[in-house]
């Protein structure tokens, strides 16, 4: 689990997401995670199923967030959990886990089962701007726990590198990835940072 961890964007209609998540996905994207919170059950099924399909074409792991129903549903890869949401029952799914600026409750997803942790935010976000600061020291401290660490919040092409040479596994991107003009290029320098990056560590 290493890479550009693509969050699709809200507000969109279901044609332009499809489009803008594949062209995330033809430039490398490792995974996607769908975020939708319409109460249109229905639309949310679809999309999800669509998208689920789009991953697996592409092998990339399909996440939705903070719906383990709908996890399930479609077939997803795993479910995206915060601090308060229920765990999976079962060990059929797997899930991640948003540990905020806390490394207790990085401990805590660790026994759970996690498979993977998420600090941020780790800059300013758009998306989120009351999000607490989580500082990049988080993910070299988590390194004990075993887990693939993913960094969310405010992450640009530009701060990208600082946030991977601290240790993190995966970068979580929204707007700088889906807002681009060209969304396939922009996911491939994301790409070219990691391969760079494990290239300099040889």
């Amino acid at each position: 689990m290493r890479g550009l961890y693509a969050i699709t964007p809200p507000d969109l209609s279901t044609p332009d997401l499809i489009a803008k998540v594949r062209a995330a996905l033809q430039g490398g994207v490792t995974m996607l995670q769908y975020r939708e919170k319409s109460a249109d059950s229905r639309k949310r099924l679809h999309e999800a199923q669509a998208l689920r399909q789009l991953c697996h074409d592409f092998a990339a792991w399909f996440v939705v967030n903070d719906d383990i129903d709908l996890a399930h549903a479609v077939e997803a890869d795993a479910v995206h959990i915060g601090r308060d949401d229920r765990r999976p029952e079962d060990d059929t799914l797997a899930f991640g886990v948003s540990c905020y600026n806390d490394f207790h409750l990085a401990e805590a997803a660790c026994r759970q089962g996690a498979t993977y942790i998420a600090f941020g935010a780790v800059f300013a976000s758009g998306t989120k701007p009351a999000a607490v600061h989580a500082p990049l020291n988080l993910f070299q401290q988590a390194s004990t726990l075993g887990l693939p660490r993913v960094a969310i919040g405010g992450i640009t092409l530009a701060t990208a590198p600082v946030v991977i040479a601290a240790g993190a596994d995966a970068v979580a991107v929204i707007s700088d990835l889906f807002q681009a003009d060209d969304i396939a290029e922009r996911a491939q320098r994301y790409q070219q940072l990691f391969f760079r990056a494990a290239h300099e560590s040889k």
